[in-house]
């Protein structure tokens, strides 16, 4: 088998889709995204990268607060919509169930398996994108997602984009379990 080198800009990934939400203008607004990950893990930290014309970045800054709304897969028509459609021409406000937490101005979607709300801790402006990095206040999880009180993946069914341009996915079967099935490893001799 031998390597080829591509022209590509951006790798093939399959990363998880999100919906950042944010209070713009007294109204929460939600926008798609697959540019975020955890950077840290005590304080639990969180970057995500947002395009500079973004009307929800707005909302980010003034309230110093956003959530990031994991849905299943069966929201992919509405997280594409949201996606597709500025805030600033289409009013989000009422496509989903909205609910507050502990923050009081991180709109959180109820549709969405997973939530997790975000105090802003600060954010870098970088070429075309700003980088904003919060940290995790409270994360909520709908229960029938749940395995024994943790998280089960499959259950949560999240939607999952492939990068560049697409298409959406499902998460597939179980293959291993992380942090332990490395240990069975043993070099092959050549």
């Amino acid at each position: 088998m031998g390597k080829i080198k591509t022209d590509w800009k951006l790798p093939p990934l399959c990363l998880p889709v999100a919906l950042l939400g944010a209070n713009v203008s007294g109204r929460p607004n939600f926008f798609t995204i697959v540019w975020f990950n955890m950077i840290q893990d005590d304080p639990p930290l969180l970057v995500a990268g947002i395009g500079q014309t973004h009307y929800t970045r707005k909302g980010i800054k003034k309230n110093k607060t956003f959530s990031i709304n994991i849905p299943s897969s069966q929201l992919a028509e509405i997280v594409d919509f949201c996606g597709l459609h500025s805030g600033l021409e289409v009013d989000k406000s009422s496509l989903f169930k909205v609910f507050y937490g502990e923050l009081e101005t991180a709109p959180m979607i109820d549709e969405c398996v997973l939530n997790l709300e975000c105090r802003l801790e600060y954010s870098k402006e970088f070429n075309s994108m700003e980088l904003v990095v919060g940290e995790i206040v409270r994360i909520y999880c709908e229960e029938r997602c749940l395995t024994k009180s943790k998280p089960d993946y499959l259950k949560m069914d999240p939607l999952l984009f492939f990068m560049p341009q697409g298409p959406y996915f499902r998460a597939g079967e179980f293959q291993a379990e992380a942090f332990k099935i490395g240990r069975r490893y043993q070099k092959r001799k050549q």
